[in-house]
Formats: C-alpha cells, structure tokens, sequence
C-alpha cells in the first residue's frame, strides 16, 4: 500500500523530463501504482502532450514488423521503403521458395535417374514463375500498396525480378554441383534463365506478367523441342546469350511502358 506521495516539483520535473536516472524510474514505478499521483499528473500535463502519447502509441501498434528477409536488405543497405517492397515479393515467402526447392530436387532426381536435359529444360522456367507473380494486381497481394509507392514501376518489378533470379540461381547452382559428372553443359540452364526472364520482363508491359510468362514459357518448350540438346551446346548457348542481350537492349526502350500500365491502374482506382 502506497504511504507517500509526489511532490509538485517532482511531478513537474517529470512533464519537463529533467529528473536523473535513478530518480525517473522511482517516479514512474510510483504513478503506475498509485491512483491519486496518476490523476495529479494528468491533471498536470498539457493536454497536447497527452494526444501526442497517444498518437505516437497508435503509430507504434500500427507500425509493421520487418519479417528476416526486410531485416537482411535494410542490413546491406537497402532503403526501408524498398525493403519493404521486396520483402513483400510474393516469390520470396517461404511457401513459394519450398516448392521451387522441392521442384530443383525433383528435376536433379530426373536428371540422374533419366537424362540431364530434363534438368536443363526445366530449370530455366522456374524464374518465370517468380516474375509471373512480381508484379500485377491478381498475383501481387501488395499490389495496391506498389501502386502508391514512390518508386518507378520498372525499378521496382527489375528489383523483385532480380531477387527471384538470385534466389532460383542459387538453388539451382547447389543442385548443379550433384551433376559435376556431366560435365560443364549441365551449367546451361543459367544463359536460359537470364533471357527467359527479360523477354518476359519485355512482353509484361503489354501482356501483363501472366500473359508475359506463359507466352515465354511455350515459346521455350517449343524451341527445345525443335532443337534438342543443340541449344545446351557451346554455339547453341552463344545463340541464348544474344537473345538474352537482344532481350534486354529492348526492355531499356520499354522503361515508360511499365509507369503507363500503373498510372492507368492508378486512374482507375
């Protein structure tokens, strides 16, 4: 039972914070236990103080937790607003990274039990399924939010899309490394998947990331079916690395498009 009480100076000293430590925490121990002290320093403060406490608890509660993966962008420098944005990737969540990690050990079983181009052909479409869900209002659940943002449309879907793409690499390249008997070819899923990722970086602006993706992964499955293991050969893949160039080189005259598709998005709103 509480058998003393603050003094007017002590109350006021705590408002203007000029009481020392250990002296403030007392105080503060001492009005979250007594009644009448609490109701002396409400009375006390000014009643902008008050809404600012409060305000400042709402924004508190409200503010979002950054989950591991902010965390680590914000801890190599990457701004707290752009973190946020990749972090909410869809590609990136744990559920999605599972399967693409179930998928690559698939595939490497394949490979070994059947024959490496299954590995070579199905790789390549695995960035494709990140980027299909980069970026639009039906695969993106934060798509309201990259809507508003203040950030370039194109920055923002090359970032997310960069993001799969070194994610799926590195799966892929730990897989690879269980394949060193077949040689250097088995590494000819990495010129693939850098160009099936532009070309469908470079129709999205015009048939939006699905259309985009699924239009690229036919024309791929297409184009080994017509070639064969050709294409995972030293001038088959020099062939893939000037497309890919030639991909890329046409993604940089399409940059507005992709601010044109959000702004029309933004109107419609």
């Amino acid at each position: 039972m509480t058998t003393w009480h603050l003094t007017d100076t002590d109350l006021t000293g705590y408002l203007a914070g000029s009481l020392a430590a250990p002296f403030v925490w007392s105080v503060e121990s001492h009005v979250a236990a007594c009644v009448s002290c609490r109701a002396r320093l409400t009375a006390a403060a000014p009643a902008a103080l008050a809404d600012d406490g409060w305000d400042r608890l709402d924004a508190a509660l409200d503010a979002p937790v950054p989950g591991a993966v902010e965390r680590a962008l914000v801890a190599v420098g990457v701004s707290e607003s752009t973190a946020r944005l990749l972090a909410a990737t869809p590609a990136l969540r744990l559920s999605w990274l599972s399967a693409v990690a179930v998928t690559i050990a698939l595939t490497t079983t394949m490979a070994h039990v059947a024959d490496p181009i299954v590995f070579l052909v199905l790789t390549p479409l695995l960035p494709l399924l990140g980027v299909a869900a980069a970026f639009g209002p039906r695969t993106d659940p934060t798509y309201e939010l990259t809507v508003v943002a203040p950030i370039h449309t194109f920055r923002l879907v090359l970032l997310r899309c960069f993001a799969v793409l070194s994610v799926v690499t590195v799966l892929a390249a730990a897989a690879t490394l269980t394949l060193t008997t077949e040689g250097l070819p088995i590494v000819g899923w990495f010129l693939p998947s850098l160009g099936l990722v532009s070309a469908a970086l470079l129709l999205s602006s015009r048939l939006g990331p699905v259309g985009a993706t699924s239009v690229t992964g036919a024309g791929w499955l297409a184009v080994v079916a017509a070639t064969g293991p050709v294409l995972f050969s030293p001038v088959g893949q020099a062939v893939v690395a000037a497309a890919a160039a030639a991909a890329a080189v046409g993604l940089r005259s399409r940059v507005v498009a992709f601010d044109s598709v959000r702004s029309h998005h933004r109107r419609s709103r």
